[in-house]
């Protein structure tokens, strides 16, 4: 079995002697290979040059051959630069947009989403270059972000500690709010198409400010956008959809259209799985902060996860959010081994 019929198989539910195994954010500063390409190119450069990109994109997987998929290197906020928006990262850390949306003027005024393609035609070149890399042998993981979490950054101008000011377009002016999050859903539907038509095999929908909007109000924010992009591609194409701080919803995640849901570190993995309809993938969940110990101390802990999960079906092993440019490279090995020895 090679190890994208693996993949296909636990999104399918269907009985494996082992989970799949993928990190979100695998390729990184945690890694010397990708601070040595970092240091002749910015990152920038490197989501928008397709040799770059699949590169980074490989990097892991010949670190770590046990590794089952290869998630493309890119980045979510290439669709707001698409529509017209640029980011770039502040010295001090964190997003940067070129400027706040704050009317429905300037919703109005970013770029029809027809020039979604052209403009992103670069992230089709990668998958296409990953695609002929990888012949088959491992799953090709597309993604973008979810249109909420989008918006979050182009109404705040960059990453926030508050999201003020997206809350109280939500509140205040919805029709406004609809209008941006209509755009940002379509430009997303046309960008998924195009990765699906370049060779991914799923993609990953990233709601990661999915949990700061009030629980009542998730589904209009959030959710509802979510359905329309999942019913908008190919029927049973996987889409597996992670959405950070968002336990309450998870049940209704799973009848979002999605193939798969993502789990945060916060959950108890084995009672998501007996929650959830059993032909609905669960993925996660080891704590990121993990990849800091030790390895005898990942090694456990992935150990006790997976034992959580005996005799279930339908699990993708990952972290429970993205890897950290601190984690170690014994324990990414660590984390590896003990999942692929698994029986």
């Amino acid at each position: 079995m090679t190890s994208r019929d693996r993949f296909l198989s636990a999104l399918a539910c269907q009985p494996l002697d082992r989970p799949p195994l993928w990190v979100m954010r695998q390729a990184g500063r945690y890694l010397p290979e990708y601070r040595a390409l970092k240091a002749k190119s910015s990152f920038l450069e490197m989501v928008k040059t397709p040799a770059l990109a699949a590169e980074v994109t490989l990097q892991p997987l010949r670190r770590f051959p046990g590794l089952d998929a290869a998630i493309l290197f890119s980045d979510i906020l290439v669709i707001p630069e698409a529509l017209g928006q640029p980011y770039a990262f502040r010295d001090t850390g964190g997003i940067e947009m070129a400027r706040r949306i704050e009317t429905r003027a300037q919703v109005d005024a970013l770029a029809p989403v027809s020039a979604v393609p052209e403009r992103l035609s670069y992230v089709g070149d990668t998958l296409a270059l990953l695609k002929k890399e990888l012949a088959g042998e491992k799953m090709l993981l597309g993604f973008g972000g979810s249109p909420w979490t989008l918006a979050t950054y182009m109404v705040e101008g960059g990453s926030s500690d508050d999201f003020e000011r997206v809350k109280l377009l939500f509140y205040t002016d919805r029709a406004t709010f609809d209008a941006l999050l209509e755009k940002l859903t379509a430009a997303l539907i046309v960008y998924f198409q195009m990765q699906i038509a370049a060779g991914a095999d799923a993609i990953q929908i990233f709601d990661s400010w999915g949990g700061i909007i009030a629980g009542p109000d998730y589904e209009a924010a959030s959710l509802q956008w979510i359905r329309r992009i999942t019913a908008a591609l190919p029927p049973d194409f996987p889409v597996i959809l992670y959405a950070k701080g968002t336990a309450p919803h998870l049940t209704d995640q799973a009848f979002s259209g999605v193939r798969a849901v993502s789990v945060d570190w916060t959950n108890d993995l084995a009672i998501v799985r007996r929650t959830l309809p059993a032909n609905i993938a669960v993925q996660g969940n080891l704590d990121p902060v993990l990849m800091q110990t030790t390895p005898d101390i990942v090694a456990r802990e992935a150990g006790r996860l997976l034992e959580s999960l005996r005799d279930t079906t339908g699990h993708i092993f990952n972290l429970g959010h993205g890897i950290t440019p601190q984690a170690k490279i014994e324990c990414m090995q660590a984390l590896v081994d003990t999942v692929t020895t698994w029986k």
